[in-house]
């Protein structure tokens, strides 16, 4: 996640484009906080190739045409964009890069954090110790002049693929923002639909979301129907191993499911890489604010993973 840094400390004389992931919502590519550099002919990294990345560079080699300094937020649909089923968000800013302006590079260092200001044709960039970051949408208003956005300074986000935008689900992508996490939450109730950041997925489909998830990937099932859990358990643990699979559900849920999943054909193996019930051990409490909390310090356990 910070490898840019090192392109811009390296940036020579010429005009140069960046193309920075501000949010993504649903199955996307690459998560918020990756940037790539585009000159007439070249770039440096990707926001995930395809057609999204050929769109970033073709608007970052038009923005080349304008005054330094000048930005743009651009959202990408991608299911509409690319087809993928699951139908994820990507929101992009792309700006010419003033060289007079990268004077804040010396102190970007990993756990420090990043302010983004947006001004009428500028982009100004400091550092800070102590700040918070700041929640990004993919979907809604888009940052004008004035705004302003803080994100940590290194680490590259675990991507999360919650299912289930309940209570606790909404407790859970509440509480995860700032940490080093990349949510992809996806429900089926069209109903949820306004939810910021929850993209609904016919459930037909919802198991390819399982598919999709990168094998660094954390999964956690905590839906409101116990068919749909269990059809998207099997779907994890039939694929390959991921970093994580979490489920919700009270010990007579989980022996139910677990003769099922046996009956199946699901390995011993497999089963044992299942989570359940999801969350740290010995945290009581049924408040949705709890379980949460606890979901994702179980989540950060697995960095350095």
């Amino acid at each position: 996640m910070t490898q840019w840094i090192g392109w811009l400390q390296r940036l020579e004389a010429g005009p140069c484009a960046m193309v920075s992931v501000l949010a993504t919502e649903g199955s996307a590519p690459r998560g918020g906080g990756t940037r790539m550099l585009v000159t007439a002919r070249d770039q440096q990294g990707t926001i995930g190739g395809g057609q999204l990345e050929y769109r970033a560079v073709e608007q970052a080699r038009a923005i080349l045409d304008r005054p330094v300094g000048t930005w743009r937020v651009q959202d990408y649909p991608l299911g509409p964009l690319l087809g993928q089923c699951c139908g994820g968000r990507v929101r992009l800013l792309i700006e010419h890069l003033d060289p007079a302006g990268l004077d804040w590079l010396h102190e970007a260092e990993p756990g420090r954090m990043l302010e983004t200001c947006f001004e009428d044709g500028a982009v100004r960039r400091r550092i800070h110790d102590r700040e918070t970051a700041t929640r990004q949408s993919a979907r809604g208003d888009k940052p004008v002049a004035g705004a302003r956005i803080i994100e940590p300074v290194g680490e590259r986000p675990r991507p999360v693929y919650l299912f289930g935008a309940g209570h606790v689900g909404q407790a859970i992508a509440w509480h995860a923002t700032g940490l080093p996490l990349q949510l992809a939450w996806f429900d089926i109730r069209p109903e949820l639909a306004d939810l910021d950041g929850v993209t609904i997925v016919d459930v037909e489909d919802i198991a390819t979301c399982i598919e999709e998830a990168p094998p660094e990937a954390a999964i956690a099932i905590l839906t409101h129907d116990h068919p749909l859990d269990y059809h998207l358990t099997l779907a994890a643990l039939r694929r390959d191993p991921v970093a994580f699979v979490g489920l919700i559900g009270s010990s007579t849920k989980i022996a139910r499911f677990r003769s099922r999943l046996k009956a199946d054909g699901i390995s011993d193996e497999a089963l044992a890489r299942l989570t359940t019930p999801i969350g740290v051990p010995g945290v009581k409490g049924k408040e949705p604010d709890v379980i949460a909390i606890s979901v994702l310090a179980q989540l950060l356990q697995l960095r350095g993973q």
